[in-house]
């Protein structure tokens, strides 16, 4: 209610700041009911509502901003959000019914050998893409095959900090949650994927894994720990958002490996002024452009909300008309393996509507990130946001909760999590589909390969060897207390 108080004295319609109130008490419900971060369901719910709505709604208060401001169709807006959210809560309702008590990779994690599965992840995740490079050719060779099919299940790094994480938390009684396997893949991502390819996900994906794991086993992050994060956050915010959004320009295919390097480092070295050249490259496109939520440029918050660009898509579709139900079509035929349909022709929707919002025609390769329920409203209006999306909803929670199970009792379902983070807020209709399809691949191959080839692999490669005990995480450790963790672990809640 204190935020309804906010926004009326701000000057946002009161209709406008009721659906918000219904939006959030609904979103509550809905991530309560599929079972909080302790599910898969669980975390998509609470990623779509937190980073695609609630945090836009929070910072416009904290600006001292009318919520309904800078938006061209603002109630249409908001009420297809409270209507995905609404038609959200039904999918997870509905979905409980079809859901496996014990998920089908629920009881393939160990504990005893989890800390050598972790450092087999890093072999994986940093050891096999070096060893590509190192055998790539141009025009390709016999190898070439092999990597562009291990790229796309290539997500070992995440699972080498979330069964680290775990271990850590677990052999230690609750003191700690962080080894070196943690630090290494960490600190890789940071560097290869956020320093050299200017990835943003590779900023924060690190950091979530990290926290997302050490909440799913009840770990009592430290004060230190809690100002440590947030002072990183901050410092993305003010100086590798802008990093990564500059970089991306001198971004170049014929650029050789070592150029990459010069260019990252170079710019690297002068964060400050490559954050002045970056608010005047977004000042001068902000001049033409009307998706910003924003009076001004707000850095991380920007990136933490779809309001302005999925207002946008909104307004295209009161203009214009819905688009149809091809893009759905697509979504599923793009499923089918590449190895069952070599000439598969590639549709990129996100491109597609790009175009309607103000990308220019020429440009085919750009991506614009839209959320599921404005794809939904845009495809087929009010039928997209209560039909459609529902039903993609329904069959992603009961594949993705039967296939992982519960985050407190085994790990991939954090891994699930992690790729939630991105798809469920920005993935549009596109993104469930993927992931109750190429994700169910890659998280079972993660899982089977974690479980039994990894911690070999690690023991061929560092010489230490894997305990021969299988100790199954029937329930993982509770909060951490003075003296370490709790002395009765609290049971399983028997719905799950």
């Amino acid at each position: 209610m204190g935020l309804a108080v906010v926004q009326l004295a701000l000057g946002t319609n009161a209709l406008f700041s009721g659906l918000c109130i219904v939006f959030i008490v609904t979103a509550t419900y809905a991530f309560n009911m599929a079972g909080g971060l302790a599910r898969p369901s669980g975390s998509y719910v609470f990623f779509f509502a937190l980073l695609a709505v609630i945090l836009g709604l929070v910072a416009k208060c904290l600006l001292l901003e009318a919520a309904d401001s800078n938006l061209r169709v603002p109630m249409i807006t908001m009420e297809a959000y409270t209507g995905g959210i609404l038609a959200m809560l039904a999918a997870v309702y509905m979905s409980q019914r079809f859901i496996r008590r014990v998920g089908f990779l629920q009881n393939l994690a160990t504990v005893d050998n989890m800390k050598m599965a972790a450092i087999g992840c890093l072999v994986a995740g940093i050891g096999v893409p070096l060893l590509g490079g190192v055998l790539y050719t141009e025009g390709g060779n016999v190898f070439t095959p092999l990597f562009s099919a291990y790229n796309q299940i290539n997500h070992f790094l995440p699972m080498a900090i979330i069964l680290g994480v775990t271990a850590e938390i677990y052999l230690s009684n609750g003191t700690r949650s962080v080894n070196a396997p943690v630090l290494i893949a960490g600190g890789w991502m940071l560097f290869q994927g956020g320093v050299l390819s200017f990835s943003k996900e590779a900023l924060f994906l690190p950091p979530v894994c990290w926290l997302a794991t050490g909440a799913s086993l009840r770990y009592r992050f430290s004060r230190g720990q809690l100002f440590g994060g947030l002072l990183i956050l901050f410092l993305f915010g003010r100086y590798m958002i802008p990093f990564c959004q500059y970089g991306r320009s001198f971004r170049s295919d014929s650029n050789t490996f070592s150029q990459n390097v010069d260019v990252s480092i170079s710019l690297l070295f002068r964060l400050e002024e490559v954050r002045t050249l970056y608010a005047q490259n977004l000042a001068i496109i902000d001049r033409g452009s009307q998706h910003g939520y924003f009076n001004t440029d707000q850095g991380l918050f920007d990136r933490l909300q779809m309001f302005g660009i999925d207002d946008a898509l909104n307004a295209v579709t009161e203009e214009e008309g819905e688009y149809g139900l091809t893009p759905i079509l697509s979504y599923f035929l793009n499923a089918v393996p590449h190895v069952f349909w070599p000439d598969k022709p590639t549709i990129n929707m996100a491109n597609v509507f790009g175009h309607a919002v103000g990308l220019p025609e020429s440009d085919t390769t750009t991506s614009i990130s839209f959320s599921p329920v404005a794809e939904a409203y845009h495809d087929a209006k009010w039928a997209g946001v209560f039909i459609v999306a529902p039903i993609i909803w329904f069959l992603l929670f009961i594949i993705m909760d039967s296939l992982c199970g519960d985050t407190r009792k085994s790990p991939w379902g954090i891994l699930a999590l992690s790729l939630f983070a991105h798809d469920a807020p920005e993935g549009m209709l596109g993104g469930p589909v993927y992931l109750m399809s190429m994700g169910v691949i890659i998280i079972s191959t993660i899982a089977i390969f974690s479980a039994y080839l990894l911690p070999l692999l690690a023991t061929m490669t560092t010489g230490a060897k894997s305990r021969k005990a299988k100790r199954v995480l029937a329930v993982l450790p509770a909060a951490r207390q003075r003296g370490g963790l709790v002395s009765k672990p609290p049971a399983a809640d028997s719905s799950l």
